[in-house]
């Protein structure tokens, strides 16, 4: 006969000891003050939004596009200053990266660590919940091996169209699609796709199967009888008609973007939207990369430190042109 013990007489791990105890945070103390130090947290108006990650001693930091697209004001505070009115001053949508600037000289950016091959079961640590004053740490492991994480559903215009005589009408333009950002507008005809004629739906869908969300397409258009030509750039199935799973509805808080990225670190650090952003520090306290999406309940994916250097660098080169 079975012997069921009764939930209030079962062991427990004491809170303590648990992932997030006082006694487990304390051995990651010198990694709680890099994130201090090096990693922003970034405000619109009293409300967290998104974390980031200090590069530059003179204010560039590196933050999740999609979380501070469109906010009118973005405060940053790094360490105990607080700095007002950042700037976007460059997006990578292929990354979903945003490059800010602060009024600051004197930061400590993150150190890079030499690469990201870290085995399955390396400690990491990461800016946790945090106070206005200070940063706390969240400690996990590296879960899966780096690999590509592609685009939820293929690649898409973010439009609804309509077979017609003259082409593919636009009977509908998604919110915050690439399309709508374009100026694509309903009644529109699409004749062509990078110069290839599209007239029925079926060719659209053949076409875009072979190509990325986040790179741009040339779209020829008909408008009240005159032609056009405008600059879209794809987006992902699932981020534009996304449809939640049962695995979706239990998982709590997740990123609007979790897919679509070139190459990923995957550890299992408890976190959210609003946390992404921040870097991801090995047991040295060096950068082996910035977290970019909250994938769902027990995936967390980072921009590995190889592509992370080189965004950091090209993005401040560029903006110095």
């Amino acid at each position: 006969m079975a012997f069921v013990v009764p939930a209030f007489t079962q062991q427990s791990l004491e809170t303590n000891f648990r992932t997030t105890g006082a006694a487990v945070t304390a051995v990651f103390e010198s990694q709680r003050a890099v994130i201090q130090l090096s990693s922003a947290v970034i405000y619109n108006g009293r409300n967290e939004i998104a974390y980031g990650t200090v590069i530059s001693a003179d204010g560039y930091v590196l933050t999740k596009a999609s979380e501070v697209e469109g906010v009118g004001k973005i405060d940053v505070r790094v360490d105990k200053e607080s700095f007002k009115d950042a700037k976007v001053v460059m997006t990578d949508t292929r990354w979903d990266v945003a490059l800010l600037k602060i009024d600051a000289t004197d930061l400590t950016p993150v150190v890079f660590a030499p690469d990201s091959k870290l085995p399955r079961g390396t400690w990491v640590v990461v800016n946790g919940v945090t106070s206005r004053t200070n940063r706390r740490v969240m400690a996990g492991i590296i879960s899966a091996d780096n690999r590509e994480i592609l685009p939820e559903g293929g690649a898409v215009l973010g439009v609804t169209l309509k077979e017609t005589k003259k082409g593919l009408a636009v009977e509908e333009v998604s919110k915050d699609s690439g399309a709508e950002k374009s100026g694509l507008k309903k009644g529109d005809i699409i004749t062509t796709i990078d110069g290839k004629p599209v007239k029925e739906v079926a060719a659209l869908g053949k076409l875009l199967s072979k190509m990325k969300s986040g790179s741009d397409v040339k779209v020829a258009i008909l408008r009240d009888g005159k032609k056009d030509e405008l600059d879209v750039k794809l987006s992902a199935r699932g981020d534009i008609f996304r449809e939640a799973t049962r695995n979706d509805e239990m998982s709590g808080d997740f990123s609007n973007r979790r897919s679509g990225f070139p190459r990923v670190i995957q550890h299992d650090i408890l976190g959210a939207s609003i946390t992404m952003g921040g870097p991801v520090l090995d047991l040295e306290g060096r950068a082996v990369g910035m977290n970019i999406a909250r994938a769902n309940r027990a995936e967390t994916f980072a921009i590995p430190v190889e592509e992370l250097r080189e965004l950091a660098e090209g993005m401040i080169k560029q903006v110095g042109k």
